[in-house]
């Protein structure tokens, strides 16, 4: 690790996203029911040894919202069979650690490279359930009350918790969710979280509400759990293990997630395996010390790189500026009241749903649809690991049906002429004085969720050029997935000012095209030709 290289960066990048990390890292402590503390020092280990350890140079880990949903889920279980936290740690520190070690497998056995195909879909819809689950979690905590343990008595006690509303602590959430929300109006130089997670606690304090508290916590280092593989009581002993493999395989997906979007802010490539290996090492070591499980985390990432970040040093710093909080600020963090903490959790829950999905639910295939809305519902309702495989289920059917057809109607498609003209080579037919200013994507098939990760890197790796054809001729099929990619794709060219032209295209992808409005607001109908020799010739008289 580079340390002089970008050094101011990196040393900014760390510190805002340890501003950013703090208060939602106590915030996760307390939903998890291990206590504000959990969450801190899970953020410090996970922080610290994924930056060193894995393989995406910007990004920031610690215990995110999807992570939290499962760890809670696995304490509340745990303490309902021992009768209190302090008997359930051993299983619950085994449970843990031994999810790191599922990770550590998963990246020397190299299935980082799998998460690719995962179809979007899928990923819509865990996270729009994800997004919910922490939503409903935090209603009773917004009025001041305990929150029952499961999402379904949740909603059957809501009438309860509207009869017994604790009036300071709704205006305490209320105010934290306005303020997040608003405060970047005013300036983004400062986290709006921390500024709410400050201010509703100094309110708090000075007109003394009468709203719950985080309360006494954990000063000084950590404990190791050293002792937990030994005083564990293996009364389920599948039941750990299928948590810790829901954890590890929710965390590979969080973190790998977060690493592609790293990776289309940096222009870089992430090492997924050995991304893999550092979460694993990293949550094994959380684990042992009594803290949550965690995953790479987006928005930390994103405000890291939008910092300065740029090497692993602003992980790294990211972690030591929490842990010197976690040995100074202790005594402090106490007062923070738990409305407050619930406020930002509900602006995560929000900012975790997938709008863009839900938004085009009418345009996508019902087959898209279907999948997205199944698996955010039996996320909610029954088990995240079990939501995935039955859209992993339900994709793989699609895509076979989908292929089974155009299999069928491939022998009455285009002319042999025609079809003989869009396998020419591009070389062969791109004037000389186009060959330095224009790119040639070709598309051979239908593009769907498998396709996407290799497209990233194309449009990641372009050269200096002046316009991007997407030739299209061989594309019979778009998926939500493809369809997705390629409309983030063309956003992002334009941006840098390339213009981009579509040949070729077919009747189903236009018309997913014109539904969610690529066509004509990103590329209007101008820009769209049957025949590659059209466009160039277009293009030619143009110039």
């Amino acid at each position: 690790m580079k340390i002089t290289k970008n050094l101011s960066g990196d040393l900014f990048g760390g510190l805002t996203a340890a501003i950013v990390a703090l208060p939602l890292a106590l915030a996760f402590g307390v939903q998890s029911g291990m206590g504000a503390i959990a969450g801190l020092y899970g953020a410090i280990a996970l922080g610290i040894i994924a930056a060193l350890l894995g393989g995406t140079k910007t990004q920031i880990s610690g215990p995110t919202g999807p992570m939290t949903v499962i760890a809670a889920a696995v304490i509340a279980g745990e303490i309902a069979y021992f009768g209190s936290l302090d008997a359930a740690m051993p299983s619950v520190v085994v449970t843990f650690m031994l999810a790191g070690f599922f990770q550590i497998l998963m990246g020397l056995a190299k299935i980082g490279q799998y998460i690719k195909y995962m179809p979007y879909p899928v990923i819509s819809g865990f996270m729009n359930g994800i997004g919910l689950i922490i939503i409903i979690l935090q209603l009773f905590p917004l009025v001041g009350l305990s929150s029952p343990k499961t999402i379904v008595d949740i909603l059957l006690s809501l009438g309860n918790a509207l009869a017994n509303i604790n009036m300071q602590a709704l205006f305490l959430a209320l105010g934290t969710i306005a303020t997040i929300y608003l405060f970047p109006r005013v300036t983004k130089a400062v986290p709006s979280t921390l500024v709410a997670l400050l201010l509703f606690t100094a309110i708090s304090l000075l007109l003394e509400f009468d709203v719950p508290i985080i309360g006494e916590i954990p000063q000084g280092l950590p404990e190791l759990h050293l002792g937990a593989f030994f005083d564990i009581t293996w009364h389920a002993p599948m039941v750990i293990i299928i948590a810790a493999l829901t954890l590890s395989s929710l965390g590979a997906i969080d973190s790998l997630l977060t690493s592609v979007v790293s990776d289309n802010m940096t222009r870089t490539q992430h090492s997924s395996n050995k991304e893999l290996i550092g979460q694993g090492i990293g949550n094994s070591i959380a684990g042992l010390i009594g803290g949550l499980p965690g995953a790479g985390a987006t928005m930390r990432t994103v405000v890291n790189i939008n910092s300065g970040g740029r090497t692993q040093l602003s992980g790294v710093v990211h972690g030591l500026v929490l842990l010197v909080i976690l040995l100074g600020a202790g005594a402090y963090a106490k007062f923070i009241p738990l409305p407050v903490l619930a406020g930002i959790l509900v602006t995560v829950g929000i900012g975790i749903i997938d709008y863009r999905s839900l938004r085009d639910i009418k345009l996508i295939p019902k087959a898209d649809a279907t999948i997205i809305l199944s698996v955010m519902t039996l996320t909610v309702l029954v088990d995240l690991l079990q939501a995935v495989a039955v859209g992993m289920v339900m994709a793989a059917l699609w895509f076979m049906k989908q292929m089974g057809d155009m299999s069928e109607q491939k022998s009455m498609g285009r002319s042999l002429m025609e079809y003989r003209y869009a396998q020419m080579p591009d070389e062969d037919i791109l004037p000389k004085e186009l060959k330095e200013k224009v790119y040639i994507q070709n598309f051979d098939g239908p593009i769907f969720f498998g396709f996407t990760s290799g497209f990233n890197k194309i449009i990641r790796d372009l050269p200096a050029v002046e316009t991007v054809i997407f030739r299209m001729d061989d594309v019979p099929y778009i998926d939500q997935s493809g369809m997705y990619a390629l409309e983030d794709a063309i956003s992002e060219l334009k941006k840098k000012g390339i213009e981009v032209l579509l040949v070729g295209i077919q009747k189903q992808p236009k018309g997913m095209f014109d539904k969610i409005k690529i066509t004509p607001h990103l590329i209007p109908e101008e820009k769209i030709y049957r025949h590659l020799k059209d466009a160039l010739a277009q293009m030619c008289v143009v110039k």
